[in-house]
C-alpha cells in the first residue's frame, strides 16, 4: 500500500502527527517527520527510523526547506500529509491580531505551499497523495474559534480545487474532518474546561465537547492514521477532492 513511499507528516512530534508517522513507518514508508519541537521530534523520529527536520511551518521558508530535505534525502516526495496547527478559543472582538495571522498561516498557508512545493515531484512521477488534515470545523462553525474555524474551511477550499487539478495527474488531494480526537491538545482543553466550569471529565466531553455528536465518544489518534492509510491505497484512487467527515453524526442532523 504505502511500502516504499517517500510520505512527508508534519506536525509529527505528538498526537495525530506522530500515530501517522508510526502506522506509515509500520507499513514501510519512508516517512519524513516534521515539527517545531526539536527534542520530541528527534525521539520520535529515531523509535521508528524516520528522517526528520525541525521547521516553522507558518513561514513560507519553512515549508520549503521541508520539501527540500525530503527531496534531497529521497529524490522525490510520494505522500504529504499536513496536520500542524493550534487551537486557540477567543471572541472575535478579542481575539489577537498577531495569533489571527499566525493560525491563518500555519493552517492554511502552509498546507498550500508544502502541496506547491511537492507538486512537481508527484506530476512527474504520475502518482502522489495529498492529505489535509481538517475538523468537523472545516464544515460547521463553533463560536470562539473564529481563526481556526476560518483555516479550516478553506483548507476545506482548498482540498477541492487542488483534487480538482490533481486527478489528471494522478495526484489525490482529500481532507480528513474528524470531530474531537484524543490528543494532548484536546486533553488540556477538557482539563481546562474541567477546572473552571467545574464539570467531571466525562461530562465535559459528552455534554459540552461532542454535545452535538450521536457518537460520545472521542476518536484516537490511529484511527485517523488508518482512514490516512486508506486514503493512499488503490482502494481510495478514485477519491479526490473529498472533505470526510468523521464526527460521530455531528453532521447528520
Amino acid at each position: 500500500m504505502v511500502k516504499g513511499k517517500v510520505a512527508i507528516i508534519t506536525g509529527g512530534a505528538s498526537g495525530i502527527g506522530l500515530a501517522m508517522s508510526q502506522s506509515f513507518a509500520k507499513e514501510g514508508a519512508k516517512v519524513v517527520m516534521a515539527d517545531v519541537n526539536e527534542a520530541k521530534l528527534k525521539e520520535e523520529a529515531q523509535k521508528i527510523g524516520a528522517d526528520c527536520i525541525a521547521v516553522d511551518l507558518s513561514k513560507k521558508e519553512g515549508c520549503k526547506a521541508l520539501v527540500d530535505f525530503a527531496l534531497q534525502k529521497h529524490g522525490r516526495v510520494d505522500i504529504l500529509i499536513n496536520i500542524a496547527g493550534i487551537q486557540t478559543v477567543s471572541s472575535v472582538e478579542e481575539f489577537p491580531e498577531d495569533k489571527w495571522e499566525f493560525m491563518i498561516n500555519l493552517m492554511l498557508s502552509a498546507p498550500f505551499y508544502c502541496s506547491k512545493y511537492v507538486w512537481k515531484s508527484m506530476k512527474a512521477n504520475g502518482w502522489g497523495r495529498i492529505i489535509n488534515l481538517n475538523s468537523i470545523h472545516g464544515l460547521v462553525a463553533s463560536e470562539f474559534k473564529s481563526a481556526y474555524v476560518s483555516a479550516k474551511h478553506g483548507l476545506s477550499g482548498f482540498t477541492k480545487t487542488a483534487g480538482l487539478e490533481g486527478g489528471p495527474q494522478g495526484i489525490t488531494v482529500n481532507s480528513i474532518c474528524p470531530a474531537y480526537v484524543r490528543t494532548p491538545l484536546v486533553e488540556n482543553q477538557i482539563q481546562a474546561l474541567v477546572k473552571n466550569d467545574g464539570v467531571p471529565t466525562e461530562k465535559v466531553i459528552t455534554d459540552i465537547m461532542l454535545v452535538k455528536s450521536a457518537i460520545k465518544k472521542l476518536l484516537e489518534p490511529s484511527t485517523i492514521a488508518e482512514i490516512a492509510l486508506f486514503l493512499c491505497s488503490d482502494a481510495a484512487a478514485g477519491i479526490t477532492g473529498a472533505c470526510l467527515p468523521i464526527d460521530g453524526g455531528w453532521t447528520a442532523g
